[in-house]
């Protein structure tokens, strides 16, 4: 029992964010590779919570950058997916397997497009992450940052790179639309212009800027953009781009002065309020966050990329039954996207509702029957309701 203690002792500290014990518990002989009740090591527990330092430590001890969770997610996917670029780059030193897939099916780089993580795609693709990997919904990188993305600023800037990288714009999904159909419906007019290799030049202080970030130089993009406002100070682009800047240097509070001086600007820009709710987010203001997810919904009713990274949050915060609510608003809007009944069915199955989810799940399946993780959930369902009687 006192070994367990130790092992689960090092996990602790890795989330805690505890380097000084992280480095004692491996002292005392606390095992990498012991794994607590939901999968994850020392490294998986360290990388959700985004601690770079720990990270590197765990991985120089020799934790497994491919072990998988009980979710199926492995620390690099995970890196991935919530766009922590500095972990992402230490694991691509300790023996990545680029082609690994989360429970979708899809690669590290499909997460972080979707979700605008421009500096998390460009590592992945610079590492060789395959740019055309298709997952089990049958979206590529491509398919997925149009379909769930907004048409907004770092949205197309990361469609940009991956259509510079040679992501197919013709390679159709599931129902034979490519991302060139998807923009279109989805009145995304920027994005259209990118997929067709239309490029507009932008300001060319934010261009450079842009480079600087890329590059981890976060002061002298900051400094460049702060050089443009001198002279172009209702230019809302460049307040967007210093928030977003100053966010990925961790100075969340200073972000939000820029992206809410663009909000007073244009308050009908919904580009704003998703960022000022990540960074409330990143500050732990969840229901400051959420209010700025609402109110990007109440702006655009039809608008569902808002309304569902608020029902993703309301899951990550372990509020499944306004996740639920969420969804079903999502569902009334778009009956046809399956992929919100299968986080539907997820919400449901945590909440202990599982005739519900279970029939969520089939309502995926009627729409997409040869898909294989739906299938496999259907099972789970059914063994959990069986259980459960």
């Amino acid at each position: 029992m006192q070994t367990q203690t130790l092992h689960e002792n090092l996990i602790r500290a890795s989330e805690n964010g505890s380097l000084e014990n992280v480095e004692r518990f491996l002292q005392k002989g606390s095992s990498i590779h012991y794994k607590d009740k939901n999968g994850r090591t020392a490294l998986m527990a360290a990388t959700q919570k985004n601690h770079v330092s720990i990270v590197q430590m765990l991985v120089e001890a020799g934790s497994d950058v491919n072990t998988r969770d009980n979710n199926q997610l492995t620390p690099f996917i995970c890196a991935g997916a919530n766009g922590f670029h500095e972990v992402l780059s230490i694991m691509l030193k300790y023996g990545v397997d680029l082609k690994s897939v989360n429970r979708f099916g899809g690669t590290a780089l499909l997460p972080s497009s979707e979700k605008g993580y421009l500096k998390t795609v460009q590592i992945c693709l610079e590492a060789g992450v395959p740019v055309n990997h298709v997952n089990d919904l049958g979206w590529t990188a491509l398919l997925e940052a149009v379909i769930l993305g907004n048409g907004g600023r770092l949205n197309s800037d990361v469609i940009q790179i991956l259509v510079e990288a040679g992501a197919d714009v013709n390679l159709p999904d599931r129902d034979g639309k490519s991302a060139l159909q998807h923009a279109k419906d989805l009145n995304q007019s920027k994005v259209v212009n990118i997929l067709n290799k239309d490029y507009k030049v932008r300001n060319e202080g934010i261009e450079k800027a842009i480079s600087f970030y890329k590059n981890d130089r976060y002061f002298e993009a900051i400094t460049t953009i702060d050089y443009e406002l001198e002279s172009d100070s209702e230019n809302i682009d460049l307040y967007f781009y210093k928030g977003y800047f100053l966010q990925e240097a961790k100075r969340y509070e200073e972000a939000l002065v820029q992206l809410e001086i663009a909000i007073a600007k244009d308050p009908s820009d919904l580009d704003f309020y998703f960022y000022t709710a990540n960074c409330k987010r990143l500050l732990k203001r969840s229901e400051e966050a959420l209010a700025e997810y609402e109110k990007a919904c109440e702006l655009n009713p039809h608008a569902t990329f808002y309304r569902y990274h608020k029902s993703n949050y309301l899951r990550e915060l372990g509020r499944h039954e306004e996740a639920v609510n969420e969804m079903d608003k999502l569902l009334a809007l778009q009956p046809h996207r399956y992929d919100f009944s299968f986080h539907k069915a997820n919400s449901l199955r945590s909440l202990g509702r599982h005739d519900e989810a279970l029939a969520a799940i089939e309502n995926a399946i009627k729409h997409d029957p040869t898909n294989p993780l739906y299938q496999l959930h259907k099972v789970q369902s059914l063994e959990l309701l069986e259980n459960n009687r």
